[in-house]
């Protein structure tokens, strides 16, 4: 039986967990892989050949050669390693995870300045289904439906 997780009904976020570390344990290895400077120009000169080196699903290295980030977090990768991946292409942590928002960089920056998102309206996804308090219409084949 499996742990009870209730942070999984939070939108917007992906807790990462012992599941979360089992899941992306290759594409996490990866990404701190390119901490060495060798391995980044291996990576940057032939990202498919150098990506065909670990044992990572179709769908994780796919995420990474689209530097879909909230997907690349989805499919067990840790924020802090797979920022190594932007950083491989002269990203700062602010336009990384910008780029994972609908804020552009410097949105983003102030934003958080200023004491980050609200939570209103943001609270539980079940309320997004259910119609409450800041609900939205949720595509219930997304992972936030799901």
């Amino acid at each position: 039986m499996g742990l009870d997780k209730p942070y999984l009904d939070i939108p917007g976020t992906t807790i990462f967990d012992t599941d979360q570390a089992a899941l992306g344990y290759h594409l996490n290895m990866f990404a701190m892989s390119l901490k060495d400077e060798e391995n980044r120009v291996a990576f940057k000169a032939d990202e498919r050949a150098y990506l065909d080196r670990w044992d990572m699903t179709e769908d994780q290295k796919k995420a990474v050669l689209a530097r879909d980030f909230n997907r690349i977090l989805a499919l067990g990768g840790n924020i802090y390693f797979c920022a190594k991946i932007g950083a491989a292409d002269g990203l700062n942590y602010v336009e990384i995870v910008s780029s994972m928002t609908e804020n552009t960089a410097e949105e983003h920056r102030q934003m958080m300045i200023n004491g980050g998102r609200s939570p209103e309206g943001n609270r539980y996804l079940s309320d997004w289904r259910d119609g409450g308090p800041g609900a939205r219409k949720i595509d219930q084949n997304s992972p936030e439906g799901a």
